[in-house]
């Protein structure tokens, strides 16, 4: 198999991975609320993990390999602040109606689209490169993307009550992954640089810092379960840092 089929393989299996996220709405539970809150919970420390531990050094460094420290600094900063006010935005004037709980799933899909993209980039690039090196960058975004398919597929789900479309709105944003692959292949290859790159993991942040802190958690808190959306906030960044730790 040529490098570039098993880089397409990889980045393809790696964003379908998000639907694996949507197979705890075909789970029955007894307590709705509960499970509504674990997940966004569990998700949101996911995401917060992965901005703060993963996209933001490695958007620096990737920056920093080519400017100074104090203009990658900068640079990073602003790339992240960009993010965050592009989510709150999007926030702002998507329509949701009066159902919160739908808008968090609808905001959640646009950022992991977002961020995908990037990532199905990556992907591609590093397993075109190096078999080795895209395996385990595919399996550990493949990890990630699992909690953040819950992000989607469980407001969705339990705002809507219909199962076919938090599964159809998951798959989209999986579709992203190997989106970014196509892209990069038939037009990027030659201008992703290092700078770019970074800026576009930075940016990246910004957004998913505000999706977990303003929209995640925020819709969790109505639910006045605080300990256990601090315990599973908490859980999902172990969850997070262990995949870190193993697969970087």
């Amino acid at each position: 198999m040529s490098n570039t089929v098993y880089g397409f393989v990889l980045t393809i299996l790696a964003g379908l991975s998000t639907l694996l996220g949507s197979i705890i709405i075909f789970i029955k539970v007894k307590n709705k609320e509960n499970m509504i809150v674990a997940s966004l919970g569990f998700a949101a420390g996911v995401m917060l993990c992965v901005s703060i531990f993963e996209l933001i050094p490695e958007g620096f460094s990737l920056i920093h390999s080519k400017y100074t420290s104090l203009f990658s600094i900068l640079l990073c900063l602003l790339c992240m602040n960009i993010g965050l006010i592009l989510s709150g935005l999007i926030d702002k004037y998507m329509p949701s109606g009066n159902n919160s709980l739908y808008k968090v799933g609808l905001i959640s899909m646009v950022a992991i689209v977002l961020h995908n993209i990037p990532e199905g980039i990556a992907t591609f690039l590093a397993s075109s490169a190096d078999k080795s090196l895209g395996l385990s960058l595919a399996i550990a975004i493949a990890l990630h993307n699992i909690p953040e398919g819950i992000s989607i597929s469980v407001p969705i789900y339990y705002a809507t009550g219909k199962k076919k479309k938090a599964f159809l709105y998951t798959f989209i944003s999986g579709l992203s992954e190997p989106v970014g692959a196509i892209l990069a292949y038939f037009f990027l290859k030659p201008f992703v640089t290092n700078t770019i790159m970074g800026m576009l993991f930075c940016f990246i942040a910004g957004i998913m810092i505000h999706i977990s802190t303003y929209e995640l958690l925020k819709e969790a808190k109505n639910y006045q379960k605080k300990s256990m959306v601090i315990s599973f906030l908490l859980i999902g960044v172990v969850f997070m840092l262990i995949n870190l730790f193993v697969f970087h």
